[in-house]
This record gives structure tokens, sequence and C-alpha cells, in this order.
């Protein structure tokens, strides 16, 4: 297989994203930081709104004042909503698995934040707690979600994010 690949030259210019990519050259920069207070919210549920033929969900989250919708995908927005609703599939589910890793692992989910917001996206961590250490986890906040109903944990959001998405 490396042979095909002998005497063929780099394309040029990799640095650089196609002329038909719409891409102006600027890329904001991402400035973590603090978001304010985090506010306890409750899951609203999960919805579909179609528009042009496609479909997107998201699941609504509430601090009984402020509402934010965060966009999530077909499969996580079934892992949500079936443990709302009480159901359990045939088969494991891939959040089902990681609770079980973490049950025997004797680690537990303490609480799930959303505290980023960037670019359209919003950004979630997994606290989880093993003995006296807690470990912080990057993840998308659907993923969170879906873990965090789970575990029956805590859901906070960043003030300012709640704030920004009742401006919108």
């Amino acid at each position: 297989m490396p042979e095909e690949y002998e005497g063929q030259e780099e394309p040029e210019n990799l640095d650089e994203p196609p002329a038909f990519f719409p891409y102006d050259g600027t890329v904001p920069e991402r400035e973590s930081g603090n978001n304010g207070d985090l506010i306890e919210v409750q899951i609203e549920g999960v919805f579909a709104h179609e528009s042009g033929g496609s479909i997107s969900r998201f699941v609504l989250v509430s601090d009984g004042e402020r509402r934010l919708p965060i966009l999530i995908g077909p499969f996580e927005a079934q892992a949500i909503q079936l443990v709302l609703e009480n159901t359990r599939p045939d088969r494991p589910m891939t959040h089902d698995l990681f609770r079980s890793v973490l049950d025997r692992l004797n680690a537990t989910l303490d609480r799930v934040v959303v505290d980023d917001f960037w670019n359209t996206i919003y950004y979630a961590k997994l606290y989880l707690k093993s003995g006296k250490e807690e470990f912080e986890i990057d993840a998308r906040p659907s993923d969170a979600i879906a873990l965090a109903v789970r575990f029956e944990a805590p859901i906070y959001v960043a003030e300012t994010i709640l704030d920004a998405a009742m401006e919108e």
C-alpha cells in the first residue's frame, strides 16, 4: 500500500481550507472563563422540531424562570427520553454501559455542569467521584444529561448562559 503513494506529490496549501469552504480566515478566540454562578436546572422534556424537511431535536432545561434549549442528536434524545419515561430497552445503550462501568469501579456521577458556550456550541463537564477523589471530564451536554438522568445527578448551568438564552 505505501508504494501507491510513492512519487506522488503532497497537496499544496494544507493550512488553508478549499475555496468552496465558507471561511474568511479569521477564527474568534475562545475565551474560557467565569460564566457566573451555577444554577441548578431541571429537564422539562425532549422535543423535536421539523423545518424544511429536517428534524431537529433538543432537550429543554429550566431553572423555573429561564429556559435553555440544547440541540442534541436523535440517539441522545432517545437515551434521555427512555429514562424520563421509565422505559428500558431490551439491550443496554451506551449510556447504560457507562453507568455499569462506573458502578463496577465504585464511582458515581456527582453532577453535570454546562459551563461554556462558544460559536453556537455548549460545553459540559461530568464530575465523577470515587472515594474521596473527584474527576472532571469534558463531555457533550447531550451525553452528560443522558448520564445525569441515569444517576439522578443534578444538572447545573452557568448563569450567563441561561441569561443569554433568554435574550435570544
